[in-house]
């Protein structure tokens, strides 16, 4: 192989938690650009490491199973990969997306994510730009069969302080509302938190938690280690493991 190209830095945004870069760069094992998203030199998410947020969108629809046509609602676009596989089902009728920066769907309707073009061409799909948590919190206008929620880096380790109430029972009791009966909620972390498992637990019919791990292409011998949080179902719903 010829030698890598240096990053390249794509646009960037200043924000109140500071500045948002999207850039790509090449790796060796992979022929297609990798993507990332920084926050003022640290890495929120990468096109390499999507293993977890694709899972996201797996999980809950095999917990949900129910018939067609489905509803999602995903709070967070990023990359678009917890969005590319809910649609990757035939059963989701409507995805919609709530993406707070707006300069992230400016970057996806100007192409330069990688999921740019597909997504151009997916009529199921809609992204609005607004705050998903105080659309969860308030009370609801419609219902989802599936809300998929990848924005902070964890239960207590969140971009802003705003977000807090999502995580604790009163907060859990209002996006219960939003749910549509059988409906499933799921959470992305990128560590365990027994707190909010307990939230969950107390709050939905059923709930669970799933590890999700994977090798590090460019490091090998080390990986990444996530976990999914899931809550909803009904009392009849086949009991679901944690």
């Amino acid at each position: 192989m010829s030698p890598l190209e240096p990053a390249e830095s794509l646009e960037h945004a200043d924000t109140p938690i500071g500045t948002i870069y999207l850039r790509r760069r090449r790796i060796e094992t992979r022929p297609d650009w990798v993507y990332e998203i920084q926050i003022s030199g640290h890495l929120l998410m990468s096109s390499l490491h999507n293993v977890s947020e694709k899972q996201l969108s797996t999980t809950a629809l095999e917990l949900h199973g129910g018939a067609p046509p489905l509803s999602v609602l995903v709070g967070g676009l990023g990359l678009g990969y917890t969005a590319q596989a809910a649609l990757a089902s035939p059963r989701v009728a409507r995805l919609r997306v709530v993406e707070k920066m707006d300069f992230v769907i400016d970057w996806m309707k100007r192409g330069l994510l990688p999921l740019s073009e597909e997504f151009a061409d997916e009529s199921r799909l809609e992204i609005s730009q607004g705050d998903v948590y105080a659309e969860l919190l308030a009370p609801p206008t419609q219902t989802y069969d599936l809300i998929l929620i990848d924005v902070d880096h964890a239960p207590d380790d969140r971009l802003v302080d705003g977000p807090g109430r999502f995580y604790t029972p009163e907060g859990q009791a209002a996006v219960a509302k939003h749910l549509a009966p059988g409906g499933v909620l799921a959470v992305w972390s990128y560590a365990d938190n027994d707190a909010f498992a307990e939230v969950l637990k107390e709050t939905y019919p059923q709930s669970c938690r799933e590890a999700v791990e994977w090798p590090d292409e460019e490091e090998p011998g080390s990986g990444f280690r996530n976990v999914l949080f899931f809550g909803g179902g009904t009392p009849n719903t086949k009991s679901w493991s944690s």
